[in-house]
């Protein structure tokens, strides 16, 4: 039973150092792929998706700009502080708004917001609402978060794929022939490979 699976074992082996010996170059007309080991690593990308993933984490924005993509970094910046704007907004206004119920409960007379809202119920729901908006802004500014740190990540891998240079996708005029008419003039896509 030893000598077999030590047979099976080595013709395996064997099998597949002479299979190494031999670079295979598989092309077609968008991607070139090379099963060589020392073309596969010249033609890799210099960039480390983690490391993009990790400064993203670590501040929005930055890698993208390790991606050299710079022309994302404002846009990852004004998403990031509009979405902090705007739950410290709603945040205010809610603690502002609960302290005005809880002041309007103890009916005292030194409520700011008593000449806007008048009665408690407006109060206590116009609260509700504010509270509301500043926990699905948190959501929605973690998903922004989330997202932006999956774009680098993904960018700094879709860098490794060579693309073939004819590939392209154009419009372009055409004349088609119709029943109706004997020809009719439009718009085609083209795509070239």
């Amino acid at each position: 039973m030893m000598k077999k699976l030590l047979f099976v074992f080595s013709f395996s082996a064997a099998f597949m150092l002479q299979a190494q010996d031999k670079p295979v170059l598989i092309t077609d007309s968008t991607f070139t792929k090379v099963e060589d080991d020392a073309e596969l690593f010249q033609e890799v990308s210099e960039l480390n998706p983690q490391r993009a993933a990790l400064l993203s984490a670590i501040f929005p924005g930055l890698g993208q700009a390790y991606n050299k993509q710079y022309w994302k970094v404002p846009i990852v910046l004004a998403g990031v502080i509009t979405f902090a704007h705007f739950i410290d907004y709603n945040n205010k206004v809610y603690h502002g708004l609960r302290n005005a119920a809880l002041l309007t409960s103890r009916d005292s007379g030194s409520n700011p917001y008593q000449s806007i809202i008048t009665t408690e119920t407006a109060l206590v729901r116009n609260r509700d609402v504010f509270r509301r908006n500043r926990d699905f802004l948190i959501i929605l500014g973690s998903a922004f978060y989330i997202l932006q740190i999956v774009d680098a990540h993904v960018s700094a891998h879709l860098e490794e794929f060579k693309l073939n240079d004819k590939l392209a996708l154009g419009i372009e005029p055409s004349i088609q022939s119709t029943p109706l008419f004997s020809q009719a003039v439009g718009v085609s896509f083209v795509l070239k490979f």
